[in-house]
């Protein structure tokens, strides 16, 4: 036993174990806990200066294109007072230009005019009276006023003593024979005439509209009725009236040869006179126009209207379709010669003796350096 215990090792002795500092760990763990705190508030600032930077950078994007749409609006209204002025400027310079060759025009008429003689007065008058005629016959179509508009240029060229001016004569006499052989057309007193065909349709009344003269008209019961007279038929013949009389009652005959006419009552009647106005005004309208073919059809329409709807036996009703006869055989637009032939002729004769007065001068200047050379 004592031998065992000899060999066993000697026990070690256990010495305290010290205890560890936390300390140092607690100091990193609060100076991490610091820094990581002071990097969020630094990036919280920097995310704020951030988005105040966009924001400021957004106004000044926003300001700058309001002032590119401030100055390119500005730059176009600049660029369209430019041009209006520049048009104003060019509309100006061509007044000037203008005003500037009338004076220049209006000089040399003064010049011109104080060459002229009595001769050239006459001629330009008959011009002017050549001119009056034809637009008379062309425009207004007024046979009358081209007549007397050419009468009297004649009696001024015969008042002229420039001998040229018998060619124009002779072409005014033709002119004026194929007016003579024209009939007169008096349109004032178409339109009159037509005026008054109107005012006999407004007074016709509803006893000339066709009622008894129509085909199928039935009496009036009181008509049939009536008392025979003393002296009158007998009884017989008062009981086959009333048989027969009833019996056309009952049944109506109508002969189919004839024409069947319309019946109109009071409103159909002023339909009618409307519309009878109607035709008449747009003849008139085609006498003012001078157009042969709508006043023959307006003329037509109405007479056809007139016997259709109007009793031919009343004395108005008669009266207007003789008017409408007499009306429609007018002819309003007759085939007008050409007068412009004499006035052709007269300006070239104006022409001419333009270009005379400048020969002359030419002649008489020569004539006088001629006679300058030689003393008398």
């Amino acid at each position: 036993m004592t031998e065992s215990t000899d060999q066993l090792p000697a026990p070690i002795q256990q010495t305290p174990s010290k205890p560890r500092k936390l300390w140092p760990l607690w100091l990193v763990t609060v100076l991490a806990l610091v820094i990581a705190i002071a990097l969020a508030l630094w990036n919280w600032q920097q995310w704020q200066r951030h988005q105040a930077t966009v924001q400021s950078l957004k106004s000044l994007q926003q300001d700058t294109r309001q002032l590119e749409n401030l100055y390119g609006d500005r730059g176009n209204q600049q660029s369209q007072r430019l041009q209006s002025l520049e048009d104003k400027l060019a509309a100006q310079r061509e007044l000037i230009a203008t005003q500037r060759r009338q004076i220049d025009h209006n000089a040399q008429t003064l010049l011109e005019a104080g060459n002229r003689t009595r001769t050239d007065w006459l001629l330009a008058e008959a011009e002017y009276l050549l001119r009056i005629g034809n637009q008379r016959l062309q425009i207004e179509k007024d046979i009358r006023g081209a007549m007397s508009a050419l009468k009297s240029a004649d009696q001024v060229l015969a008042e002229s003593d420039d001998v040229g001016v018998y060619p124009v004569r002779q072409q005014l006499a033709k002119e004026l024979m194929a007016l003579k052989g024209i009939e007169n057309i008096d349109r004032t007193g178409l339109y009159l005439t037509l005026e008054a065909a109107i005012d006999s349709v407004h007074q016709l009344t509803d006893q000339a509209l066709i009622h008894e003269s129509a085909p199928g008209f039935v009496p009036s019961r009181t008509e049939s009725n009536t008392a025979p007279a003393e002296g009158g038929p007998g009884m017989l013949t008062r009981a086959w009236n009333q048989f027969t009389d009833t019996l056309s009652r009952v049944v109506v005959v109508r002969r189919l040869d004839e024409t069947v006419k319309p019946l109109l009552s009071p409103d159909q009647s002023a339909y009618a006179r409307l519309n009878l106005q109607l035709m008449l005004e747009e003849a008139e309208m085609a006498v003012l126009r001078g157009n042969q073919a709508l006043y023959e059809r307006a003329l037509a329409k109405a007479s056809s209207a007139v016997a259709d709807w109007y009793n031919p036996e009343n004395p108005k009703v008669k009266a207007l379709d003789n008017t409408l006869s007499e009306l429609s055989d007018r002819n309003i637009d007759p085939e007008l010669p050409d007068i412009s032939h004499s006035l052709q002729l007269l300006k070239r004769r104006l022409a001419g003796r333009g270009a005379d007065p400048a020969d002359n001068g030419s002649q008489q200047q020569e004539k006088a350096a001629d006679t300058g050379g030689n003393p008398s």
